[in-house]
């Protein structure tokens, strides 16, 4: 039982994109609308790609890159929250609070998915050198 829980986080972790189609696939068939069930995914999604974009550029260029994203995190926050309080003068914390985490999700998503196509691209390179 251990080891499968294992196996499920690791794969998990190393392919968020999966975890999006589940979550999705769960919204949609317990008859949650279409924009609420794919908001769920993306809010699952970005914990996990909080751990996947760190981890995928330390396995490829050994570069520890957590403080930095926690960081860059913490300065959208603040970004966020200052722009809501100039417009608005009343913040609401939690329309914010989920602003700042979709905007997590499309930063991260595009992290992710960038590192990917030139980690393959890296890879192919790296091949046709030593052959």
């Amino acid at each position: 039982m251990k080891d499968l829980l294992h196996i499920i986080i690791s794969v998990i972790i190393f392919c968020p994109v999966l975890l999006f189609i589940v979550v999705y696939a769960i919204g949609r068939k317990v008859h949650i609308r279409g924009t609420h069930a794919f908001g769920a995914a993306s809010d699952a999604t970005t914990l996990c790609l909080f751990f996947s974009v760190p981890l995928a550029i330390d396995v490829l260029w050994k570069v520890n890159v957590g403080a930095f994203l926690v960081m860059l995190a913490i300065v959208l926050a603040i970004v966020f929250t200052y722009v809501d309080w100039r417009t608005k003068k009343e913040i609401e914390v939690k329309p914010l609070l989920r602003k700042i985490w979709r905007f997590l999700f499309l930063v991260l998503s595009t992290a992710y998915i960038l590192i990917c196509l030139v980690g393959l691209i890296q890879s192919v390179v790296e091949y046709l050198q030593s052959v």
